[in-house]
């Protein structure tokens, strides 16, 4: 099976005035294609900083980042933007809606330097399809949290990605709806193959993943499958 994400020797340093701090020193990992892979430790131990790169939203001091068998640092701002919005999808613990817009209209933002044929009819089989398509209507502050982040899922998945990536996406959510989301998660990596890699420090939301690759200090400490994946209750209305 093909490496989607392959990256070798990644090193990032941060300049804050006449210090350097390093964040990744040699981190070498990948991810293939249809795996669902979390990467989890503690606060600072440089996973977040690893996400932003892989997701093409900072670059690496030193080191390859191969996405889809292409070395990233040698494409220029143009290329970034293109993978940013069709070959990776994004969801964040904080969800990142626009308050003054309905579900619809947040999902369809994701397509508006995209491929805009039938924007409309994609973005709410989009929320249809985690469960969202009555609740169309509604602007974030009348949803509740996992309602929220559901619709942040459905305007990652409108693009048709090749790879999701969610950066602590049950962070702000209780027990039930950290489940649904989870579950919402392993159906779209089970029945529809796509790559999710998923940034937690939650021992028991990383079991619900395939394999966990764990970081302390900016390094690969191990690498690991998980022998039994939790399989998370999906919300009601939402296909298991």
């Amino acid at each position: 099976m093909a490496s989607v994400i392959e990256v070798t020797d990644l090193r990032k340093t941060y300049r804050l005035g006449a210090l350097n701090v390093p964040v990744l020193n040699g981190v070498s990992m990948s991810v293939e294609r249809g795996e669902m892979v979390c990467i989890m430790g503690p606060s600072g131990s440089g996973k977040s900083t690893l996400m932003n790169i892989i997701g093409c939203l900072d670059a690496p001091t030193s080191g390859s980042y191969r996405l889809e068998g292409e070395e990233v640092s040698r494409w220029g701002d143009a290329r970034l933007a293109a993978a940013r919005n069709s070959k990776i999808g994004f969801v964040f613990q904080t969800y990142n809606l626009l308050a003054r817009l309905s579900a619809l209209a947040n999902v369809e933002l994701a397509l508006q330097y995209g491929d805009r044929r039938n924007a409309r009819a994609r973005s709410l089989q989009a929320l249809e399809s985690v469960g969202l398509g009555h609740r169309y209507k509604h602007r974030p502050l009348e949803l509740s949290g996992g309602e929220q982040q559901r619709v942040a899922i459905a305007r990652a998945l409108v693009k048709n990605p090749a790879i999701m990536l969610a950066d602590e996406p049950t962070g702000a959510l209780d027990s039930r709806s950290s489940a649904e989301i989870m579950a919402i998660l392993q159906r779209l990596n089970r029945d529809e193959g796509l790559t999710v890699a998923l940034v937690t420090h939650e021992a028991d939301i990383a079991r619900h993943t395939r394999r966990i690759v764990s970081l302390r200090d900016g390094l690969v400490v191990s690498d690991e499958p998980v022998a039994e994946p939790l399989q998370a209750q999906a919300a009601e209305g939402v296909s298991a």
